[in-house]
């Protein structure tokens, strides 16, 4: 082995240098990066391109080639990332101050202008902090706080992220989705005077609702008893005899008939009535004379 060594030194290191520069120009780029190909301090071309019209596994992914030391390649990532907001202050429309948590999801769709304008991952979340936390201050402060717990929440996370949207596509980002983790009052004193005012004006509402109720079940009961009384009257018009007879029908049934259901049965039996034939309550059983 020494002697091979010795006789063929120059062409084992003629070939070990070889298969060091074959390797140095091979470059894998997994399907979750994109390899931007920096030339000169220059980015000439990507390797797997993030193109969402392109199915997984189709996009240029896997081994590629580079001159050595003229070229290098730059890692970007493809994936959905997250730009988190922690511990804001925000004072919302009806001057409360509100402890905001908010995180907004972005991918990097050019990554040749991300390359050049914000380098790495780093710089531009430090770029998009401060224009998140502004978007926030801003679209919270035209709306109170019990706005946020409807669907007015919605439209406002919609703003924000169009305006962060606006500004990160200067760096060859797009922002998906921008959303409120959390959106609590600071405990203590302001707390709990939001919750004893809300309870108020909760309570308020509920007594108008109830005063409008009682209002209309008036209403509907006068217009009933008009009704009534309108159908009695014709009714006796018709026919001014019969109403006479149904009526004392009517007062004889409770006066002297069984307790009906639904009726009181107190103090049934304990009394009599004297009457005399010829009283006028009894002449509807002397045929009404």
């Amino acid at each position: 082995m020494e002697k091979l060594w010795q006789n063929q030194k120059a062409a084992l290191i003629a070939i070990a240098v070889f298969i060091i520069i074959a390797l140095s120009t091979i470059v894998i780029v997994p399907e979750t990066q994109q390899g931007v190909v920096i030339r000169a301090g220059e980015p000439v071309r990507v390797i797997n391109r993030f193109d969402p019209a392109q199915e997984f596994g189709a996009t240029g992914a896997g081994i590629s080639w580079r001159i050595p030391g003229y070229e290098r390649v730059q890692m970007v990532d493809r994936r959905i990332l997250d730009l988190d907001m922690e511990g804001e202050t925000v004072l919302s429309n009806d001057q409360q101050r509100l402890e905001v948590n908010a995180y907004a999801r972005y991918r990097i769709f050019d990554p040749v202008l991300f390359v050049e304008r914000a380098r790495n991952e780093e710089t531009l979340t430090d770029q998009l902090e401060p224009i998140l936390s502004s978007a926030l201050r801003q679209e919270l402060g035209r709306r109170t706080f019990a706005s946020l717990l409807t669907a007015e929440r919605g439209s406002a996370m919609t703003n924000i992220r169009d305006t962060l949207d606006t500004e990160a596509r200067n760096y060859g980002a797009q922002i998906i989705d921008v959303r409120i983790k959390r959106a609590d009052l600071p405990e203590g004193r302001p707390l709990n005077a939001a919750f004893e005012r809300m309870r108020s004006e909760r309570e308020e509402e509920a007594a108008t609702i109830r005063a409008g109720g009682r209002r209309d079940a008036q209403i509907i009961r006068a217009e009933a008893e008009a009704n009534a009384a309108q159908i009695y009257a014709e009714a006796y018009n018709q026919d001014p005899g019969f109403y006479d007879f149904y009526r004392a029908m009517e007062s004889y049934r409770r006066t002297f008939g069984p307790v009906q259901s639904g009726e009181s049965s107190e103090n049934v039996g304990d009394s009599s009535v004297v009457l005399s034939p010829d009283n006028e309550y009894l002449r509807q059983f002397r045929g009404g004379r």
